[in-house]
């Protein structure tokens, strides 16, 4: 399988095109861009989510875990100064923490046993460890 987009940029702002969809990126006016979607380290963590999600979904039916959704904050600690050129700074996340509610009829053990499979399983997730990024994960029952 190959994931391919497509992506025009004009200043700050970046639109890319991915099958049908539109995903706009930019910066907010105070920083150049003009507002216009998420910055890319917010875009991120977005997809994050949305990856953990969607690996939620295939693994609990593979378990028969009754998951009924899940609702994320993900915060992700970086240093501005690695970006902004200095070299003793690493430029990406230092710590991402997933804080996920779980809604469900299942036991925290379930939760437990469901979030250590989609971690392990989520390409987005597993690439963020490999680049030694502290993954934090706390998924809970709603």
């Amino acid at each position: 399988m190959i994931e391919q987009i497509t992506a025009v940029s004009k200043g700050m702002n970046t639109k890319g095109q991915s099958h049908q969809h539109t995903v706009v990126i930019d910066e907010p006016a105070n920083m150049g861009g003009t507002d216009e979607g998420g910055n890319p380290l917010a875009t991120l963590l977005i997809s994050l989510a949305g990856c953990e999600n969607a690996i939620a979904n295939f693994v609990a039916k593979e378990i028969d875990f009754d998951l009924q959704g899940i609702e994320f904050e993900i915060n992700g600690d970086i240093d501005p100064k690695g970006m902004m050129g200095d070299e003793s700074v690493r430029p990406y996340f230092q710590k991402i923490t997933v804080n996920a509610k779980v809604q469900t009829s299942e036991s925290q053990e379930r939760i437990d046993e469901l979030q250590k499979i989609v971690d392990r399983r989520c390409p987005i997730y597993t690439t963020m460890v490999a680049a030694d990024v502290e993954m934090v994960p706390n998924w809970v029952k709603a």
